[in-house]
């Protein structure tokens, strides 16, 4: 566990910006279908710049992690070069995960 990063007990607040060739390539929707599957909630977007997609998610802290470490790598045809992850606390604004 890192310093910042919760008890795997509970419930936490993600922040993502993942940096690469991440748009126009599935990134996003890969990434709806893998925070599904951990169930948490929150949301994934194309940013502006079109090197980055961003991702809230909300859920337990050992889910969080696992999107962590699927993110550093995402589709296969993704290339991630950095990957800046910001926790904070659970709010519970999200009642599903969705691509914006």
């Amino acid at each position: 566990m890192t310093p910042n990063t919760p008890d795997d007990s509970e419930f936490a607040r993600l922040h993502l910006i993942v940096t690469g060739r991440v748009q126009g390539v599935f990134y996003r929707h890969s990434t709806l279908d893998t925070a599904r599957t951990l169930a948490l909630c929150g949301w994934v977007r194309n940013s502006p710049n079109g090197r980055q997609v961003e991702i809230i998610a909300e859920g337990r802290i050992s889910a969080l992690k696992a999107l962590v470490a699927w993110a550093h790598d995402g589709p296969p045809a993704a290339r991630v070069d950095h990957l800046e992850a910001r926790w904070s606390n659970f709010t519970g604004e999200f009642q599903a995960f969705s691509v914006r």
